[in-house]
């Protein structure tokens, strides 16, 4: 039996709002959720688990529509879904009076059910939110029943608002695989038991690294897994090093090459560093339109020769500010202090 663990698709999502890309990014969860269930196709995955929020918000019926015509293309796939905390399950939520496809089997109640699927030698346990948060540890007391199904756990939550979880408890569970949603970066939970797969597109700037979805083979209730990177682009954080001698096109170029490295596709949170000329001012405004940049940072400081000044100005308020600082600034604080002093004193102009 093969199958394919996604979760946090968040269709209907805005990412990087306020920004010119963004309605184009809207359109690329949808995009990635296309190209997730033509792979499914194309790999003959027998299962499809989704582990909640595949919407960001309560879904509309006609993106119901949509997505059941996806799931209607599926040639030998049966899904298995559950909500999560962003499409929780309202009174009057459209998921629970739609019409699904055959090969659509939905854990929407709020307590834990039961799916057994005999043509795979499955069984699917999970339970859908029904309200935004739920602080309870719901998972602890879970047990699978014994006998020569694959146990499989569909879970979403991970932090203390949204159900905490206990490795402990769910390595005694007695599941064979636990496929986790909620916590957006793809990372192994327990090892060959356990994973969150992690957004399937980077949602939030702190989404940063490779997403995509889990693909998991059972030969005799052992499971192989394997990661399969597929979003359109990742979010990135890269920094930049600036020297004495740049200027605002140099820096520029810079981090021009540094996008044109990473991969122009991507969307980036630029961190400027080092030390630049003191009569220099990075150009913060003109270095965002390098690129896909959502913020640069500037934690470059000015290029100040502080024994070279304290020579120069023994005695006057320039050197005694230099001498206030003993030997020398203690920590970042103090050095932002003491330069920003300085540029000050120096540059009274600016």
């Amino acid at each position: 039996m093969r199958f394919m663990h996604i979760a946090d698709v968040h269709l209907g999502a805005a990412p990087d709002r306020g920004f010119p890309w963004s309605q184009e990014r809207g359109r690329e969860l949808w995009e990635s959720f296309r190209r997730c269930i033509a792979d499914a196709n194309e790999k003959k995955v027998d299962l499809l688990l989704i582990a909640g929020d595949l919407f960001h918000r309560q879904p509309q019926p006609q993106e119901l529509r949509e997505v059941n015509y996806l799931f209607s293309t599926l040639e030998k796939t049966v899904v298995a879904l559950i909500a999560g905390n962003h499409d929780y399950l309202q009174p009057h939520s459209p998921y629970l009076s739609f019409p699904w496809n055959e090969n659509v089997v939905t854990l929407f109640s709020p307590e834990c059910e039961r799916v057994r699927l005999p043509e795979l030698r499955t069984e699917i346990y999970g339970f859908s939110y029904h309200r935004r948060e739920i602080p309870e540890p719901r998972y602890d007391d879970l047990q699978a029943e014994k006998d020569d199904y694959f146990k499989i756990l569909l879970a979403h939550g991970g932090d203390a608002e949204h159900i905490p979880l206990n490795r402990e408890r769910l390595s005694e569970a007695g599941f064979d695989y636990i496929a986790l949603g909620h916590i957006h970066r793809p990372q192994v939970y327990i090892r060959n038991l356990a994973m969150f797969a992690g957004a399937l597109e980077p949602i939030d700037c702190d989404d940063i690294g490779p997403h995509g979805y889990v693909l998991g083979e059972v030969q005799k209730k052992r499971v192989r897994l394997s990661f399969v990177e597929a979003a359109s682009r990742r979010y990135c954080r890269e920094k930049v090093e600036i020297t004495e001698e740049d200027t605002a096109y140099s820096v520029r170029e810079k981090i021009a090459d540094k996008i044109r490295a990473c991969g122009a596709q991507h969307t980036y949170r630029i961190d400027l560093t080092g030390q630049h000329h003191p009569r220099f001012r990075p150009d913060i405004r003109e270095y965002m339109k390098c690129g896909r940049i959502l913020e640069i940072n500037d934690r470059s400081l000015p290029a100040f020769h502080l024994e070279e000044l304290r020579r120069q100005y023994r005695g006057q308020l320039i050197g005694d500010y230099i001498e206030s600082f003993g030997d020398g600034p203690q920590g970042t604080v103090e050095q932002k202090a003491l330069y920003y002093g300085l540029e000050a004193l120096l540059y009274p102009e600016r």
